[in-house]
């Protein structure tokens, strides 16, 4: 229960007492999908009593949001700034590891935040949709923690630093009851694979433009994901 309520802190800004130590969440990082099914799990709650797919969309995002305290959104943030930095890869490490929020930033901010919004309020079960999504971007910020080497250190490199190579194994695993949910299983086990998919072409990316992954990287993993699950699942 230490490793659940340490992951708690660290993902969501629930109040939830006294700290505890991180170390025990970073022994088990694979622990990841738990939180998606905590703050996915409070945004289909509220979203269900809205009627308005529109409004329902713009809860439900902004609920995520919140409960994450905008710390993934924050790394989305730098890691656009990355992204859009010209010249070597030393360029842009800095760009995407300075404080300052550049061009980049703000169009990754916007587009992935729009893109989601409107997948949102076109699902067809919102509540389903956001659960299924954000439990997926979790499972891919455990991949990403797991698989990616790091280039520098900070927080990833400390968590990289007690993962085992089977972590893999039990962050899909803890990913099963979503079969449970009133939606199609092949849309379910569709929504997994390109999870796998997107978080092996973040890890590639990263690579090839930073040499490495970081906590911006991991966190950047989890809005694209999410976004991505959501156009999945409400294409025809």
């Amino acid at each position: 229960m230490r490793s659940v309520l340490a992951l708690l802190q660290f993902c969501t800004s629930l109040p939830l007492g006294r700290p505890v130590g991180f170390e025990h969440f970073a022994r088990r990082s694979y622990l990841y999908p738990l939180a998606g099914y905590v703050i996915g799990g409070i945004a289909a709650g509220i979203t269900c009593w809205i009627a308005s797919p529109v409004v329902g969309a713009a809860v439900a995002v902004a609920v995520v949001l919140l409960l994450s305290g905008c710390n993934h959104f924050d790394g989305l943030l730098d890691f656009g700034d990355g992204l859009m930095a010209h010249g070597s890869r030393e360029k842009r490490v800095t760009a995407m590891t300075d404080r300052t929020t550049g061009a980049g930033a703000v169009a990754a901010g916007i587009i992935v935040t729009l893109l989601l919004f409107a997948g949102l309020q076109t699902a067809a079960n919102l509540p389903a949709a956001i659960l299924i999504a954000e439990v997926c971007a979790k499972i891919g910020m455990s991949w990403l923690t797991t698989l990616g080497t790091p280039f520098r250190e900070g927080i990833h490199s400390y968590l990289h630093g007690f993962v085992k190579p089977w972590f893999v194994v039990p962050a899909i695993l803890l990913a099963l009851p979503l079969f449970l949910l009133p939606v199609p299983r092949a849309s379910v086990a569709l929504a997994l694979v390109a999870t796998g998919v997107i978080t092996a072409l973040m890890l590639a990316l990263a690579r090839r433009l930073f040499g490495g992954v970081n906590g911006d990287v991991v966190g950047a993993a989890n809005e694209i994901v999410r976004a991505g699950i959501i156009l999945l699942l409400v294409l025809p």
